[in-house]
């Protein structure tokens, strides 16, 4: 997997994500396919924050093989988190919505452990973070 800066709201690359875009013909349609999941991801909000879980950098790793199924890494901002089938429940509906993922797998990680180092530009400006 190659690691990349994921896609903010604000146009900021910040967080590092590692993606597999397998079947992809070339390099501009892996990562044009890559910016439709994280749109996708983005439009996951925290309820508990309401900032998207991209722009918190809640998300490590996102693959979509060749027969549709999309994996995605992702961490919490604490281990206990009460929204944690909320949260992959909603990162499900939102990627199967895209034509090219047929199902999707949620692999919860807690190392590295997440920080508010990971949030973006955006997300701070939106909780009041400086």
């Amino acid at each position: 997997m190659a690691e990349k800066k994921s896609n903010s709201l604000n146009g900021e690359r910040h967080d590092e994500v590692k993606e597999h875009i397998a079947g992809a013909r070339s390099k501009e349609e892996a990562v044009e396919m890559r910016e439709k999941l994280l749109a996708a991801l983005e439009a996951v909000i925290d309820p508990e924050l309401g900032v998207d879980i991209v722009n918190l950098g809640l998300i490590y790793g996102v693959d979509l093989n060749e027969e549709g199924l999309c994996e995605v890494e992702m961490t919490l901002t604490t281990m206990g988190c009460p929204l944690v089938y909320v949260l992959t429940d909603q990162v499900n509906k939102a990627l199967t919505a895209l034509p090219e993922v047929k199902d999707t797998s949620v692999k919860l990680v807690w190392y590295p452990a997440w920080t508010p180092e990971r949030m973006s530009r955006y997300a701070r400006i939106a909780l009041g973070i400086r």
